[in-house]
């Protein structure tokens, strides 16, 4: 069964090769639709995001209606459907980061990254998410970088922060 820690080079790849991989993973898994997740997973690492063309040849592939793969990629704040940047940029909302300055730090990346949340700067450098609640109340406000945890986020160190990723 394939490995979903695995070190992708598909960068290099053809998108033809890309989804001639994702047909072997289905294959691997036995084209079963209890392992819908997992391979929405893999495909999403192989590609980046999973476009509705990506979420059709799934479907295609196990059988399933559209519709039905669509609303799993959809419901996990995990799935995206439209490219991400090389550093996606979560900011939690939750209680305690709102209350600390966490719309403050949303309206500072908003000015110096030029997009708001849900988009991703025409470079593909950067992407911008709201989250609701990261689990690091007592840091807030906190962010997140490609899943790293910073606290006590300063919307003024902001730039510094960005500049030195």
């Amino acid at each position: 069964m394939p490995n979903a820690t695995e070190t992708c080079a598909c960068a290099q790849e053809t998108d033809e090769q890309k989804y001639e991989r994702i047909a072997e993973i289905i294959e691997g898994y036995g084209a079963q639709k209890t392992n819908l997740i997992q391979i929405l997973h893999m495909a999403q690492g192989i590609f980046g995001y999973l476009s509705l063309e990506l979420q059709q040849f799934i479907a295609d592939k196990l059988r399933l209606p559209l519709s039905e793969v669509y609303g799993v990629v959809t419901f996990y704040s995990y799935f995206s459907t439209t490219p991400r940047g090389k550093y996606t940029i979560g900011v939690c909302l939750g209680t305690a980061c709102y209350v600390r300055g966490g719309k403050k730090i949303i309206d500072r990346l908003k000015e110096i990254l030029n997009i708001g949340p849900g988009e991703t700067t025409p470079d593909q450098k950067f992407s911008l998410e709201v989250m609701r609640c990261i689990g690091a109340c007592g840091l807030a406000p906190a962010i997140t970088v490609n899943g790293k945890v910073h606290k006590q986020v300063n919307a003024d160190k902001l730039k510094t922060l960005i500049a030195n990723l």
